[in-house]
């Protein structure tokens, strides 16, 4: 965490009140808005809030803490952190070294399984990122349906300012609607061009970042997930810090080069 850094949970001050949009309003616990180190080299972000998030403001909480048990295998979650819903604290990793854990142990575990052992009370965890932030397309939970393009873009200066100052290396989007969400502006792809499914556990240049697609928590088989934890693994053993001399301004959108 950066050392003038007081709080994990929404470390820039955004507004908490927020009445953007009426009916997420009435349906949400609290907003939840961006958590973790805010001089982070990897920002990840989500749709919309789990129930569990909504209701400790800890984004990937429960049914979506397979992210945090991913981030946690690649070394990217501190040492004796508990995990959102699960029962054991969480077992520190060296970089680039965690893709073949479970190989190694000769046991294949199944992602989905773990979760739902390790679910318990979402308000006893209180996970420390190592050099990540998460955060949402939309930071409001409704419990019945996915965000409106309106309210999607009601966000979208939340989460434009938390990158400009993150200004991260890399940007893991997890699931279609948040890579559609960073198509236009941070990419020189159009929406229909990026699929989730083709692109998970790729990397692919962006706009003065690299991003690294992610399937939905839901979405992914145990072979899906351990294809990620690969790719990053191997990610983190390459010089990723490479974009920042192409970084292009986040307003004008000036193209960087655009090979993959």
């Amino acid at each position: 965490m950066d050392a003038r850094q007081d709080e994990m949970a929404n470390p820039f001050g955004m507004d908490e009140d927020c009445t953007n949009c009426p009916e997420l309003v009435e349906t949400r616990s609290q907003i939840v808005h961006g958590y973790g180190d805010v001089g982070a080299d990897f920002v990840v972000i989500g749709d919309q809030p789990s129930a569990a998030a909504d209701e400790t403001g800890v984004p990937f909480a429960g049914d979506q803490s397979l992210v945090w048990e991913i981030l946690d295998r690649v070394g990217l979650v501190e040492s004796e952190t508990r995990l959102p819903g699960a029962s054991r604290n969480g077992e520190r990793r060296e970089r680039g070294r965690s893709a073949g854990g479970p190989e190694a142990s000769g046991e294949q575990r199944d992602p989905r399984a773990e979760r739902a052992e390790s679910e318990g009370d979402p308000g006893a965890a209180e996970p420390v990122p190592d050099d990540v932030y998460l955060t949402y397309v939309t930071r409001c939970r409704h419990p019945d349906r996915a965000a409106t393009d309106e309210e999607v873009t009601a966000c979208e200066a939340y989460r434009s300012s938390e990158l400009r100052m993150i200004n991260p290396e890399i940007i893991v989007p997890v699931g279609q609607r948040a890579i559609e969400a960073l198509a236009f502006q941070y990419t020189t792809k159009s929406e229909d061009d990026l699929d989730v499914d083709d692109r998970h556990a790729t990397t692919m240049r962006g706009r003065g970042f690299e991003l690294v697609p992610m399937l939905d928590p839901s979405d992914q088989s145990p072979e899906e997930t351990e294809a990620f934890v690969a790719h990053f693994a191997d990610l983190l053993g390459t010089d990723y810090r490479q974009t920042k001399g192409r970084q292009g301004d986040l307003e004008t959108g000036r193209d960087p080069d655009t090979d993959e």
